[in-house]
């Protein structure tokens, strides 16, 4: 009797062993178990919701665009205006962005030697792996991604990008402001030169807008306070300029392709970096303005995702600091942008 009960009990105990080995070989690692880090703000009106960066876990861990400030949607009475345009998704692939992100030019890559480095700022520094020109479609290794810090409040998310190398260092803010009582973001933008070399560059917001998820077409009209003009991919069959406007002619296909590398018309006053993308089947809309000039324009869309992209110059030396900011007012076609202005 004894002997029969040892050997039940050896019996359970190795199918306890082989019950515990299936089930913990079935528990995700911790690898695949990490939580992408998001957060939410609002202010009544407006409500967006982020991606935050994070080198082990962020959604966006590519070389491409600055890490900071990916809104996967943003909503104002019932209307969308950014959203997932990909179908294709790893952290590492250059453009699974959405929403208002910004672009910064390579700084250093062109003195760089085979295997030296260069800066991207809202990256860190990256290592320059042969001597072919910079490709920002190309993923780069990382050599220091730098320190973020998120300061967060109900309405309002602050993204703080702190770099210390030998050749470039910087403080990057990027603060998302919710205006109280208005249908209005602020992307409010300082980068601090706290290195020994100037940090000369250009950014640019893709802008990637989606409102209402329409499709790229007729439905779309943009407008600008100048005369547009420019030739590329797409023009004249798929998109027009029409006077101070981009209009669509026909509905985009998927294997359709439309870029303009070189919009012009544009002067080097700030009030030109003023323009609006409405959708007249909703009558969703958003006018974009910026406290600086508009240096280039590029025009960009694919058949889900309409994008003005007007870039800008920077030059800082050690010890200065650069600053511009961005405003991004959603209305409807029932008045409120004639509201907001008033207010």
């Amino acid at each position: 009797m004894v002997k029969y009960n040892f050997k039940i009990a050896i019996l359970i105990l190795l199918l306890t062993f082989l019950s515990c080995e299936v089930f913990f070989s079935q528990v995700p690692t911790v690898q695949q178990s990490k939580v992408i880090p998001e957060a939410e703000i609002t202010n009544g009106i407006l409500t967006a919701h982020f991606y935050l960066p994070d080198v082990n876990t962020g959604y966006y861990r590519a070389t491409r665009f600055d890490w900071s400030g990916i809104i996967t949607n943003l909503e104002y009475k019932g209307h969308t205006y950014y959203g997932k345009w990909f179908n294709k998704y790893e952290p590492t692939i250059h453009d699974v962005v959405m929403g208002p992100v910004e672009e910064f030019g390579p700084v250093g890559y062109n003195e760089a030697k085979e295997g030296g480095k260069f800066l991207k700022i809202g990256v860190g520094i990256l290592l320059k792996p042969d001597n072919s020109s910079y490709n920002n479609f190309k993923l780069y290794e990382i050599l220091d991604h730098g320190e973020w810090k998120i300061k967060k409040k109900s309405d309002q998310i602050q993204f703080i990008h702190k770099l210390k190398d030998n050749e470039y260092s910087y403080e990057y803010t990027k603060k998302v402001r919710l205006i109280k009582g208005k249908s209005q973001m602020v992307l409010e933008h300082t980068i601090t030169n706290t290195g020994n070399r100037i940090i000369e560059t250009t950014v640019y917001d893709h802008n990637f807008l989606m409102i209402d998820k329409e499709p790229t077409g007729p439905n779309y009209v943009i407008t600008f306070p100048f005369e547009l003009s420019g030739r590329g991919m797409g023009i004249g069959e798929i998109a027009t300029f029409d006077g101070k406007q981009i209009r669509f002619l026909k509905q985009m296909a998927r294997s359709d392709r439309l870029f303009c590398g070189s919009v012009t018309g544009f002067s080097d006053k700030v009030s030109d970096y003023d323009f609006t993308v409405d959708n007249l089947k909703t009558g969703a809309g958003v006018r974009v303005t910026c406290d600086r000039p508009i240096s280039k324009m590029v025009f960009w869309c694919s058949p889900v995702t309409v994008c003005p992209e007007p870039y800008i110059d920077m030059r800082i030396d050690p010890g200065k600091s650069f600053t511009w900011t961005i405003t991004f007012e959603y209305y409807t076609k029932d008045g409120d942008q004639e509201e907001n202005n008033e207010q």
